[in-house]
């Protein structure tokens, strides 16, 4: 073990973690927005809607920006905290970012491969049952020109904001709390809570309300911090929230998604208690499918994190 390990050192003051967080969340994020405030500006002074906030705050057509557009200008702030990221991580904790994903290996992208294939054929299956059991609640919305675009961005921009959520807390900020704590339960716990947290403005929050959504998030960090943590290191969860996000992107949408765009379905209605039963499933079943691929050790959960240093063999008795 060595991804949680890689942080027992002398460069995880508070005040560290606390620097890397404002620059990332204050500076970066706002220099990345740059671009989708002006471009707002734009519309407003050239006669878009401006009598009153959208219903969807991340609907940005209200203003007049067609989806793709909008899409791409809300994930250019990730890009902008993804570098600033990778800059600062050296000078700050003296570590890379490799070591941050995986402790310093190489990065196994097999891994990422196959994280993406489990949860994508999951995510998969789930809609083909949709739309055979409830066909008219999905409204095909196909624009091949539009979408290819859509396709396009989702490959190549997308990574950038489900990579920095993932480095960022699977990676980075576990680190730092399995530091703190020596304890892989309670990394665990608190990033998975944090990073639930962090969606709380999400506009799915305020449609269906904060304990009907809040516990969709919890369990997708519960899942992508067990995988982190079983896997040591967080490739798999790479690959987990990056196609968890694209299918979304890509295949299904609907009002008060945070991703609007020119998906291949619009889907109606959205039943959260029913997306929380399929999102368990979805865990059991990677869980148990990842395990037993990679054959971890899930006692593993309870080893304090520490560096252990291999024992020697006694020294030979020396005859005179």
């Amino acid at each position: 073990m060595k991804h949680l390990e890689r942080a027992l050192d002398r460069q995880n003051s508070f005040w560290r973690y606390l620097a890397m967080t404002l620059i990332l969340f204050l500076g970066a994020s706002t220099i990345g927005s740059i671009p989708l405030i002006m471009v707002i500006v734009v519309k407003i002074v050239g006669g878009g809607a401006m009598d009153s906030l959208p219903e969807n705050i991340m609907d940005l057509s209200h203003y007049g920006i067609p989806h793709n557009l909008g899409y791409l200008l809300l994930l250019l702030g990730f890009v902008a905290m993804f570098f600033a990221f990778k800059w600062l991580v050296r000078p700050l904790h003296k570590r890379t970012l490799s070591e941050t994903i995986n402790g310093g290996g190489q990065l196994r992208r097999n891994r990422i491969g196959m994280g993406m294939l489990v949860w994508g054929a999951m995510m998969l299956i789930t809609l083909v049952i949709g739309l055979f059991t409830s066909p008219e609640n999905y409204q095909l919305q196909l624009q091949p020109g539009r979408f290819l675009i859509l396709l396009l961005i989702t490959l190549l921009i997308l990574p950038f904001q489900t990579s920095f959520e993932e480095i960022f807390f699977r990676g980075y900020l576990s680190q730092g709390i399995a530091a703190a704590t020596r304890s892989r339960w309670w990394t665990l716990i608190i990033i998975s809570l944090a990073f639930g947290l962090m969606h709380a403005a999400n506009p799915e929050v305020k449609e269906f309300g904060f304990w009907i959504s809040m516990p969709q998030y919890v369990l997708m960090g519960v899942i992508l911090g067990v995988v982190s943590i079983l896997d040591d290191g967080i490739e798999l969860a790479l690959g987990i929230h990056f196609i968890n996000n694209a299918f979304f992107a890509l295949f299904t949408t609907h009002s008060f998604s945070s991703l609007q765009t020119d998906a291949l379905f619009e889907v109606k209605e959205i039943n959260p208690e029913m997306e929380l039963i399929w999102m368990i499933i979805y865990a059991v079943v990677a869980i148990t499918l990842l395990g037993r691929i990679y054959r971890w050790d899930f006692s593993i959960m309870n080893r304090k994190v520490a560096i252990h240093t291999p024992s020697l063999p006694p020294l030979p008795h020396q005859h005179e």
